[in-house]
């Protein structure tokens, strides 16, 4: 995959916005009525998981809601986890419905690191759109008391 010198940061204010690669991952962005689509390819790691976070903050910055589909990606690096825990801590803090439809290499690394299925997960983009505003895992937004 070529590399590309800009980053999540730099895009601007297009949407979706346009793709962004380096040498192993490829970010892409699909809108339509219900939201937006973040597609993401190859291998998410240590080289690339803190960008898939902005730009998955930036896609969904004009949004209500949001899917993350990492069906695409090869590997998953505990990087990547932390990165999808931002985007949740992100979406939580802004009201946004969003999920991840993973892949048996997210999958796998989830069982460990996320147990307790706080990440809304589902299984396809379609299912997403099918849950009517419904949140597919009402219990996975938690706000810190004093």
């Amino acid at each position: 995959m070529s590399s590309m010198s800009t980053s999540p940061t730099e895009i601007g204010d297009s949407h979706p916005p346009p793709a962004w690669e380096n040498h192993s991952a490829r970010f892409t962005a699909e809108s339509n009525s219900s939201g937006v689509v973040i597609i993401a390819h190859g291998e998410l790691d240590a080289s690339n998981a803190s960008q898939l976070a902005d730009y998955v903050e930036h896609c969904i910055a004009a949004s209500t809601a949001a899917v993350v589909d990492l069906s695409g990606l090869e590997f998953f690096g505990t990087a990547g986890f932390s990165a999808l825990h931002l985007i949740n801590v992100r979406c939580a803090g802004a009201k946004q419905r969003w999920a991840v439809v993973p892949s048996k290499a997210v999958s796998r690394l989830l069982r460990i690191c996320d147990p307790d299925n706080t990440l809304p997960l589902v299984e396809s983009v379609a299912a997403f759109r099918n849950t009517d505003g419904d949140d597919p895992n009402p219990n996975r937004l938690f706000q810190l008391v004093p």
